[in-house]
């Protein structure tokens, strides 16, 4: 049995690189065959079909013996100019298959298109809402910020700087407190002690 690894290259080459590149060589005809674009386009889409059937199969496919060397020789057998397999497998198999589900398949891929729309759009929404919250936030904690920052500035322009003026009235009410004080003392203590009485001078 072929790795892991060289499995996939060969994957690669044989079902990606030379395909792509003789489909190109096609396209690039100065005259092209429509027999020619017609099998290169039913091996792309058996191509795309097959991937998303393995995807998904994998799990019940991969435990086969022999299932790389299998699918890599599939490949092979849809685009070898001897066998074209392409052909057969697409007119025998695919088309019948998708003729029968074609309308069933139209129906689902339409609803879920619709339902991925309404996802969308209600995410979208949910989105504008949640943005449009949060934006205001910010302009409410910006604002309260800006007013903070305003009144912390104007505290100390209320209060002023003491000028001279200033000075000169808490000093004038100090001393006035001051000789209030000493005049209340003075006449405190001169009513408790005698006064001295001057003696007459005799001629």
């Amino acid at each position: 049995m072929l790795g892991d690894f060289l499995t996939r290259v060969f994957v690669l080459v044989l079902g990606y690189a030379y395909p792509a590149f003789e489909c190109f060589k096609t396209v690039e005809k100065n005259k092209v065959g429509i027999e020619e674009l017609r099998f290169w386009c039913q091996y792309w889409i058996l191509m795309a079909f097959l991937i998303v059937f393995e995807r998904i199969g994998e799990v019940f496919i991969s435990w086969l013996p022999m299932y790389s060397e299998m699918k890599i020789g599939m490949l092979v057998y849809l685009w070898y100019p001897k066998t074209k397999g392409t052909g057969y497998v697409y007119d025998t198999l695919f088309r019948p298959f998708m003729a029968r589900h074609e309308t069933e398949v139209d129906r689902k891929i339409q609803e879920i298109k619709a339902r991925i729309w309404d996802f969308i759009s209600k995410y979208c929404q949910h989105f504008a809402e949640m943005g449009q919250g949060k934006f205001f936030e910010m302009l409410q904690y910006v604002a309260i910020q800006s007013l903070k920052f305003k009144q912390a500035n104007q505290k100390p322009d209320d209060q002023g700087p003491s000028t001279p003026n200033s000075r000169r009235g808490q000093s004038g009410e100090s001393e006035n407190r001051h000789s209030a004080t000493t005049s209340r003392s003075g006449s405190s203590s001169g009513h408790d002690s005698p006064r001295i009485r001057p003696r007459p001078v005799h001629t």
